[in-house]
């Protein structure tokens, strides 16, 4: 399952604020590890984050497997690209640089493998890019004979870190990767899923309690005084003529029996409107539902659904006209079913969708009215039970007559106040009887209703969600597909800009929420953004480049770019605030303009699992948006201008003077 929040709208451009519409956390335990996990567990799980682009977590992960002796060529490939993903020399601690050169130094005590190579090759990258002049040449041909796990990973990890000419002889085989890898696996059919919310389980409404307890208490004293009755009114009739009381007790019997026997089917049932579809009829007991935001949605929501799933021969709008009674009630029964789930109606659309089918189903089949039809009492039942009924009247009153015919005084009252007796007690008596009858028929009735449309409703949730689950793409694919944009947009800018990887000092990438989007996440991962906008900075010797754009994940497609070009000291502020009820913002300063505020992240502590936490969370996913290298560089320049990149430049460090 996963959890949503309620929707918010904020329009802006997409410098400053963002409106989610929609955000649901998928509830996965890809990256959930046991406290006592082994450290080969937690090693197969930092690897995973790191190929997820979490490099963040995948550090500490791996990190405390090799800390408790899971240690080899392998895994130290694996940490180091980890310590390396998405950084650039400059966003390394001196401990991480103290780090690296000691695991330098093991490579040469491990085994030969395709590992040890990988290892060693990825030394060799860095030992040149700390050395001004080095031959290029060597270190690119052991990277293209390595085989293309460790390859393609030394290039996506190191993507940051790889500078200048080296850059460029590698730029050309990373886009050719990324065009190809950018749609694959069915991508534009498929990323709507990720951000689609899990659905809801299935609910119906459950049958109502019996209402007949005081009708049934009642019965059995109407009865016994319907029985004393009838027994002294026959008692006077055949002390009067045995023979002729006889015959009419036992027309009155059979009449009795045949009226009883009909007269359930009649007036045992409840009455029930013609609405149609099974949808469970409100009792006037029932609370009227509010006419609040949920149940407007729910309303809005059968509506469309309806009108997509039209009959053949009907157009939409014939189709609501003629079941506009039938989504009434359905809708009233959603809406009092999942109120108290304080969900969106979203999550309930697949129930909404599901009823819609099965409604334009009944109609195509011709069995919309079968429920009905059936309840309904056929005429020849109706006029058995009124003959039945006149039947029993008439041997009553032939048995009085009877009784009552060459009596001396007295009976004929005790006759009258038989008869009348009997028929007050025999009317309440039946009554009480039919009212229990009906409510135990109703109680079978909706039972049956219940059990069948909570079992279809139930396979039309696996159905759904089974769908959902196969269709929705894995986090190593939606990292895949957003890598693959960016390196098309760093080549677009690039080419705008008629600038190679030799011109530039450096560059960083910025991703944040678009204007307006859907995110999503699972458990312990970042968020993923359905609109993303790029903000790509190049930094050259002449000064800073910055272009951004609006960017549609689903399609991969853009809009609204902007470009500016500024120099080092026009940089003048960088500040980064935090409110855990908002997000975090970055605001550019410069001396010739407004100050441009950014939205970065927005808040998610109301969207955490209950064993997740807010801070590792918000690290995750900045991490994941490029974030804090962005923050680091651009906050350097703020205060020591191009000195800084200058001062922090590879070749000016020892950090990677790393003998392999």
């Amino acid at each position: 399952m996963s959890h949503n929040s309620s929707a918010t709208f904020n329009s802006a451009d997409h410098d400053s604020t963002v409106g989610i519409q929609a955000e649901t956390v998928h509830n996965s335990n890809v990256y959930f590890v046991h406290p006592d996990a082994s450290p080969q567990e937690k090693y197969r799980v930092g690897v995973q984050l790191l190929q997820d682009g979490v490099p963040s977590r995948a550090r500490k992960m791996i990190a405390d497997a090799i800390a408790h002796g899971y240690d080899g060529a392998e895994m130290r490939f694996h940490w180091v690209l980890a310590i390396l993903s998405a950084r650039t020399h400059h966003d390394l601690s001196t401990e991480e640089g103290q780090a690296l050169r000691y695991a330098s130094g093991l490579v040469r005590t491990y085994a030969e493998n395709e590992w040890k190579e990988a290892l060693r090759v990825t030394f060799d990258l860095l030992a040149v890019l700390s050395t001004s002049g080095s031959e290029t040449g060597p270190v690119l041909k052991q990277l293209q004979d390595l085989p293309p796990y460790q390859h393609d990973a030394i290039l996506r990890h190191l993507d940051l870190m790889l500078t200048g000419g080296l850059k460029d002889a590698l730029w050309a085989e990373t886009l050719e990767r990324a065009e190809a890898e950018r749609f694959g696996n069915d991508r534009a059919r498929r990323v709507w899923a990720y951000f689609a919310p899990a659905p809801i389980g299935a609910r119906a409404v459950p049958p109502r309690p019996s209402t007949a307890a005081d009708a049934q208490a009642a019965l059995p004293v109407r009865a016994a005084l319907f029985v004393v009755s009838s027994a002294f009114l026959s008692t006077l009739a055949l002390i009067a003529d045995p023979t002729q009381a006889v015959v009419e007790l036992l027309v009155a019997l059979g009449a009795g029996l045949t009226a009883a026997r009909l007269g359930i089917r009649w007036w045992g049932r409840e009455t029930r409107p013609d609405l149609t579809a099974g949808a469970r009829i409100p009792h006037p007991r029932d609370p009227a539902p509010t006419e609040g935001g949920f149940t407007k949605n729910v309303r809005h929501s059968f509506d469309y659904y309806f009108s997509i799933r039209t009959p053949y021969g009907f157009t939409p709008e014939a189709w609501l006209a003629h079941t506009t009674q039938v989504r009434g009630s359905l809708a009233a029964e959603i809406a009092d079913l999942y109120r108290e789930s304080r969900i969106r109606v979203d999550r309930v659309n697949w129930l909404i969708r599901h009823l819609a089918e099965d409604t334009r189903n009944r109609h195509t089949n011709d069995t919309l009215l079968d429920q009905h039809r059936q309840e309904q009492t056929p005429g020849r039942t109706k006029a058995l039970t009124v003959a039945a009924l006149a039947l029993l009247g008439a041997a009553a009153l032939a048995a009085f007559d009877t009784a009552v015919s060459g009596a001396a005084q007295p009976r004929p009252l005790w006759a009258f106040l038989a008869v009348l007796g009997a028929a007050w007690s025999g009317h309440a008596a039946a009554s009480r009887w039919l009212e229990v009858r009906r409510e135990e028929c109703r109680l079978v009735r909706e039972t049956l209703e219940y059990q069948e449309q909570l079992t279809a409703r139930q396979l039309a949730y696996q159905r759904w969600k089974s769908y959902l689950d196969g269709m929705r793409p894995s986090e190593r694919e939606m990292e895949t597909w957003l890598s693959c944009d960016k390196t098309a947009f760093v080549d677009e800018a690039l080419r705008h800009h008629r600038l190679t990887w030799r011109d530039l000092i450096t560059h960083t990438i910025l991703m944040a929420p678009g204007p307006s989007y859907k995110r999503g996440r699972v458990r312990g991962g970042p968020w993923r953004y359905s609109h993303y906008v790029f903000r790509l900075f190049l930094f050259t010797q002449d000064g800073i480049r910055e272009i951004s754009s609006e960017f549609n994940f689903s399609d991969a497609t853009r809009k609204n770019e902007q470009r500016s070009n500024y120099r080092f000291d026009a940089l003048s502020s960088v500040q980064v605030t935090e409110n855990a009820d908002i997000g975090y913002d970055l605001e550019l300063v410069l001396t010739n303009g407004p100050a441009r505020k950014i939205r970065v992240k927005d808040a998610d502590a109301h969207q955490l699992a209950p064993d997740e936490n807010a801070q590792e969370i918000s690290e995750i996913t900045l991490s994941a948006a490029g974030s804090a290298h962005t923050f680091r560089l651009l906050e350097g320049i703020a205060a020591d201008g191009k000195g800084w990149i200058e001062r922090h430049s590879p070749s000016n460090l020892t950090l990677f003077q790393i003998a392999s």
